[in-house]
C-alpha cells in the first residue's frame, strides 16, 4: 500500500506521524513546498490532543520544550456581553449533588459569585496563573492521575469513546511542532520530498492518477491525503468536490495574526487562551514560552483589512509596534465530502469553522483517527467505508458549527453593527428548537447536538450561562432535594480552589522546570 500526503504543516506531519505508527507496512511519502506559509492560527488545542501524543509514545518532556509549548486549562471569554465582564470555559465537568449538576444548583442558590467561579476550580487556578501539574509531575486532578503517569499504557487512546475529561490542553508553536513531527515521522520511515506540485492528473474513472512536481517527476500512490489547507488542491480543485460555506451562520471570514515577543520570566504565562470581543469580531491570545500568538478574527463586511489591523494594533498596544501582521482570508465551512474516490482531505482542506474553540487541530486529529478506522485493506477503496467516513466527519464538523453559532446568537451585545448581525443570523430549526428548550432548562446530554462533535453538554451549558442566556427559572425538582448537600459541594469547590492556588507552581515555573529535563532534539 502506497500513500502520498500532499502538503506539510501541522496537518501533514500529524498525519504522517500517526499513520507511520499505526501502519508499519504502509509506504508513506509526504511532498511539501518549501515556500508555502503555514496559516499561523492553529496553536491552541483540545484536551484530547494528549491522546495523539500518547499514541506516538511521546511524553510532554519529549516534545513541549521543543515547541515553545504551554498548558491550556480554559478559554477566557472577555467582553462578550453588554456588561463587558469575563467568564471561563474550562476543561472541567460539573460536580453534582443529589444527582443534579452544580450549574443547576447555582441557578437556584445564587450566591452572588459568578457561575464559573462557583462551579469550577479552574477559573481560580487560571487567575493565579498556576500550572495544572505540581513540580513532581502530579496532576492537580487526582481522578485522572493514572492517565498522566509516564510510561504507563493509556487505555483507549482515541478521541471517540474516551470517557475521561483531561484537565488541560496545550498551546504550542505550530511551525515548531510540524518540524518536531517531521523528525519523528522520517525516523519511522516516512519519505519527505520538498517540491511544488504543478498539476494533479486524473485517470479515466476520475480518480487521482498522480501528481506532477517541478523537480521530482510524477508521484503516484494508492491513496492520497490532501493537506494543502484552504486551497484544497486535490479535493476541491482537482476532484471538483463542492465546498459548503457556513458564512450564513458564522460571519467571520478574515483574520490577522501577529506574533508578539514576551519576557515570560518577567510577566509569567497564562494557562488559558483568551478570546476578547472587539468591534467587528474577536481577538485571540495564545501564550507561548517566549511570545504570545495573537490574532483578530473579523467579518470583512464590517471592517476592511486596514481598518481591522488599525483596531487590532491599538488593542495590542506598543508591544506589537514592530511586529509583522499576517492577513488571512479564511474559508469557513467544509467540503461536501472529505473522502472522494482515492483522496482523503484532512485539516483545512476538509473543513474549518473559525478558531473560536480551538477546533482546527481537533478536526485534524479526528480526521486521522477516523482514517485509521476506515483504512482500505488494499489498493481499492471500499465506497461503503468512504461513505461511513464522510458521515462521521460531516456530523462532527456540523456539530461544531452549531456550537460556535450559539457563541453569537445567545449573546446580548448589540453595540456595533457586527454584533447586531452576529446575534441575528438565521438558525436551523433544530438549533432554534434547542434554544427554546434551553430557556426552560440547561443543556444536557439529551438535548444537545446528538452526534459526536467533541463538546460535552457541560460546554454548551457553560457558554449559555457565560453569555447570560439562562433558563427562566431553576428546576422544580431541586425543591425536593437536600439543599445542604449542594451548599457543601460549593464549599468543597472553594476549599479545593484555595488549596490549589496556594500549592501549585506557576505555569512559568513548571515549564521552566520541564525544559531543564528536555532531551536533545534528534535530527
Amino acid at each position: 500500500m502506497k500513500l502520498l500526503i500532499v502538503g506539510g504543516g501541522t496537518a501533514g506531519w500529524m498525519t504522517a506521524s500517526y499513520l507511520s505508527k499505526a501502519f508499519t507496512d504502509v509506504d508513506i511519502t509526504l511532498v511539501e513546498s518549501g515556500v508555502v506559509k503555514t496559516v499561523g492560527v492553529g496553536e491552541a488545542t483540545f484536551s484530547t490532543l494528549k491522546l495523539f501524543f500518547d499514541f506516538l509514545d511521546l511524553r510532554e518532556s519529549d516534545w513541549m520544550p521543543h515547541c515553545s509549548a504551554g498548558y491550556k486549562m480554559a478559554i477566557r471569554f472577555q467582553n462578550w456581553t453588554k456588561a463587558k465582564t469575563h467568564f471561563y470555559h474550562p476543561f472541567q465537568r460539573y460536580e453534582t449533588a443529589g444527582g443534579m449538576t452544580a450549574a443547576e444548583w447555582w441557578l437556584k442558590l445564587r450566591s452572588g459569585e459568578p457561575f464559573d467561579y462557583s462551579c469550577f476550580v479552574t477559573p481560580h487556578i487560571c487567575d493565579a496563573m498556576r500550572s495544572p501539574r505540581f513540580l513532581d509531575g502530579t496532576v492537580y486532578d487526582e481522578d485522572v492521575q493514572e492517565y498522566f503517569d509516564d510510561g504507563k499504557p493509556v487505555p483507549n487512546a482515541i478521541i471517540v469513546g474516551h470517557k475521561v475529561q483531561y484537565p488541560y490542553a496545550y498551546h504550542f508553536n505550530a511551525a515548531e511542532l510540524a518540524l518536531y513531527l517531521q523528525g519523528y515521522a522520517t525516523r519511522r520511515g516516512v519519505k519527505r520530498i520538498v517540491d511544488g506540485v504543478t498539476e494533479v492528473a486524473l485517470d479515466e474513472q476520475g480518480s487521482i492518477a498522480g501528481v506532477h512536481t517541478r523537480e521530482s517527476g510524477f508521484l503516484t500512490a494508492d491513496l492520497y491525503v490532501d493537506c494543502t489547507g484552504f486551497r484544497g488542491l486535490l479535493i476541491n480543485k482537482a476532484l471538483k468536490e463542492p465546498f459548503i460555506s457556513f458564512n450564513d451562520t458564522l460571519l467571520n471570514d478574515s483574520a490577522i495574526a501577529i506574533q508578539v515577543p514576551k519576557d515570560v520570566e518577567k510577566v509569567g504565562m497564562k494557562p488559558y487562551t483568551t478570546a476578547h470581543a472587539l468591534d467587528a469580531g474577536w481577538s485571540w491570545n495564545i501564550p507561548l514560552y517566549g511570545r504570545d500568538g495573537t490574532g483578530y478574527v473579523y467579518c470583512s463586511q464590517f471592517a476592511t483589512p486596514d481598518e481591522a489591523e488599525r483596531e487590532f494594533r491599538e488593542f495590542l498596544g506598543p508591544d506589537a509596534k514592530d511586529c509583522e501582521a499576517n492577513h488571512i482570508r479564511m474559508r469557513i465551512g467544509r467540503s461536501r465530502d472529505s473522502w472522494v474516490k482515492n483522496c482523503v482531505a484532512i485539516g483545512l482542506s476538509s473543513g474549518f469553522v473559525e478558531p473560536l474553540e480551538s477546533t482546527g487541530i481537533f478536526f485534524i486529529q479526528h480526521g486521522i483517527e477516523e482514517l485509521v478506522n476506515h483504512f482500505p485493506r488494499g489498493a481499492q477503496v471500499d465506497p461503503n467505508m468512504a461513505r461511513s467516513y464522510n458521515q462521521t466527519i460531516n456530523q462532527c464538523i456540523d456539530g461544531v458549527r452549531q456550537f460556535l453559532t450559539i457563541h453569537y446568537c445567545a449573546g446580548d451585545r448589540d453595540d456595533t453593527p457586527y454584533w447586531v448581525a452576529a446575534r441575528n443570523v438565521p438558525l436551523p430549526e433544530e438549533l432554534a428548537e434547542r434554544m427554546r428548550i434551553w430557556k426552560a432548562r440547561l443543556p444536557g446530554i439529551r438535548n444537545i447536538y446528538p452526534s459526536f462533535h467533541g463538546f460535552e453538554a457541560y460546554s454548551w451549558s457553560v457558554m449559555l450561562l457565560g453569555l447570560n442566556y439562562e433558563p427562566d427559572t431553576y428546576l422544580a425538582a431541586l425543591d425536593y432535594l437536600d439543599e445542604g448537600q449542594a451548599r457543601e459541594m460549593f464549599a468543597q469547590i472553594r476549599r479545593k480552589a484555595e488549596f490549589l492556588v496556594r500549592s501549585l507552581p506557576s505555569q512559568y515555573e513548571y515549564l521552566t522546570h520541564l525544559r531543564q529535563e528536555r532531551p536533545a532534539l534528534a535530527v
